[in-house]
């Protein structure tokens, strides 16, 4: 049983009671020495009681507060249930509190080193993919300036090189831009009613020449003379279908195929690009949205890929208050699922 403050101070009163009345009651039987021993005795008595009280209450609570901050010095955050059979209420919540405020305290710890990782990490990925293409034209420009202008086709090849990596620098640098506005919540979705097949047509037929250098196969699997009506931001699914198609062409397979396909649902359609390309191993999945992440680290050096294109589809689809789904199996390909709203 658990006895708390105000029920010792009740047991406590009630001896203290019970002893001066046995006092009282038998002092006219006592001497003068007699009721000197018996005065001690009283005294001890009322000593002991008190200080048990203050012992059970106070001082071993005051203990284990300390005892408590020990254990948060080594980072132990396991909670000792006290076996007393008293309480002071206040100290053990004292001592709860402490434990809470650490707990959370040690996870803000933890979340800024995380953070701090990522910006370490997210930083050395932007170096990197910054210098490439800047060392990529430096180096063709150089070339030019020691000579290799007096040369039309060397000139004209090196600019048209030069040329190309600062289209990808650039490619870089608006991404970049996309991610942190995204980030930020500064980006509106210019939403309207638009037809998804024949957006989703216009994507396939941007793609084509690059797939069939591949190789591969587009299926855009919609009604030609339906259309599927969607309320979103057409220019920013434009985006996401040509980074998904983009990216499913870039890891398929030769001689296989790409599905883009609509499913109707109450409120909303799910839209699902489909490949049966090399896939993806499952240690991969949960991180193929993040910045930078590649996982064919060979490709690491891919000038057509600034390597941010699943993060910002990501992003758009959750400014649309959607999330994309991965499933997918190493050598059979890999199925990405999101939903939008039906036209208004």
């Amino acid at each position: 049983m658990n006895l708390n403050s105000r029920t010792l101070a009740l047991l406590t009163s009630l001896a203290v009671a019970v002893v001066l009345t046995a006092f009282l009651a038998l002092a006219s039987y006592f001497s003068s020495q007699g009721l000197m021993v018996a005065l001690v005795i009283v005294f001890v008595c009322c000593f002991i009681l008190v200080h048990f009280s203050y012992e059970a209450l106070v001082f071993k609570e005051v203990k284990n507060v300390y005892s408590s901050l020990e254990k948060l010095k080594r980072q132990d955050f396991k909670k000792v249930e006290s076996r007393s059979t008293f309480s002071a209420d206040p100290l053990k919540k004292i001592k709860d509190e402490i434990y809470m405020i650490a707990e959370r305290k040690q996870q803000e710890i933890d979340e800024l080193k995380r953070l701090q990782v990522m910006r370490r990490e997210f930083l050395a990925d932007v170096s990197h993919e910054l210098k490439t293409p800047i060392f990529a034209a430096q180096g063709f420009i150089h070339t030019l300036l020691d000579g290799a202008m007096d040369d039309p086709n060397v000139r004209d090849k090196f600019l048209q090189k030069a040329a190309k990596s600062l289209d990808g620098l650039d490619a870089l640098v608006q991404d970049l831009i996309s991610i942190s506005q995204f980030e930020k919540g500064v980006v509106k979705m210019a939403k309207r009613n638009f037809d998804v097949a024949q957006l989703a047509r216009e994507v396939a037929e941007q793609l084509e020449q690059k797939a069939a250098q591949h190789e591969i196969t587009l299926h855009v699997e919609a009604p030609a003379d339906e259309p599927i009506m969607l309320y979103a931001d057409p220019n920013r699914i434009r985006q996401v279908f040509i980074n998904l198609i983009d990216n499913a062409i870039k890891y398929g397979r030769k001689g296989g195929n790409i599905w883009i396909m609509f499913d109707e649902g109450k409120k909303k359609y799910t839209i699902t690009v489909k490949d049966d390309g090399s896939g993806i191993a499952q240690e991969h999945i949960n991180r193929i949205f993040e910045r930078f992440y590649r996982i064919d680290k060979s490709r690491a050096r891919d000038t057509t890929s600034t390597g941010l294109g699943l993060s910002i589809c990501k992003h758009i689809i959750e400014a649309h208050r959607s999330f994309i789904a991965v499933k997918s199996e190493v050598g059979k390909g890999t199925t990405l699922r999101f939903k939008l709203l039906k036209a208004k």
